[in-house]
């Protein structure tokens, strides 16, 4: 498999080139803004751009959606809720693929209404639910701390331990880390009530 990681834009954000292998098919996710280095990327490594995954709706989260799209033809992939123009819809429990790449799609509300997980190839790509050592804000517009209380402790806990986390910005200690670790040192996913858990956010 091939992937690589570009911190861009003004906002610390990680976009991710994915493919089955260097010059095969593959997908582009969360392309934020400032994706010049990015789409230099797709083309030094020949990548065949296939599926444009967004992990929600935020705009440093879809800003590159355009260009990747004319420059590879890609198709845009979303939840089905987000407010996007997307070429496919997906929901939680479906699975995509680009050649060889096999996708699990996990949805995850919280941070937004629209957030999902890409898990992938001993990989997930967490978006604004999971950092390292953080989780993402519930304060904004269509956030939902009790939401985000079943999407951490429902869903991300029960991960594979082993996966990589791959997260939407640069904001931790290292720029990706494992689900496992994250059990054992991120204080958001230490054991609270959901009642404990909403104070905390909120706090």
């Amino acid at each position: 498999m091939f992937l690589k990681q570009y911190e861009v834009g003004p906002y610390q954000n990680f976009t991710y080139l994915v493919a089955e292998s260097e010059g095969g098919e593959g997908v582009v996710i969360d392309p934020s803004y400032g994706i010049e280095p990015v789409l230099r990327g797709i083309d030094e490594s020949r990548v065949k751009v296939r599926l444009i995954l967004n992990t929600h709706s935020h705009p440093d989260h879809v800003a590159g959606n355009e260009a990747v799209r004319a420059q590879t033809g890609a198709k845009v992939v979303a939840h089905r809720s987000a407010p996007l123009g997307q070429d496919r819809s997906v929901a939680d429990g479906d699975a995509i693929d680009a050649g060889r790449l096999k996708i699990e799609v996990h949805h995850t509300p919280g941070h937004t209404p629209d957030s999902v997980l890409y898990v992938f190839e001993g990989n997930v790509a967490t978006g604004d639910t999971l950092f390292v050592g953080e989780c993402g804000r519930t304060d904004l517009p269509g956030g939902d701390p009790s939401q985000m209380y079943d999407s951490l402790f429902e869903r991300v806990v029960r991960l594979d331990d082993g996966l990589v986390v791959l997260p939407g910005h640069n904001y931790g200690s290292t720029p990706t880390s494992t689900i496992g670790r994250e059990k054992r040192e991120n204080y958001v996913l230490k054991p609270r009530t959901r009642e404990e858990f909403v104070r905390f956010l909120k706090e």
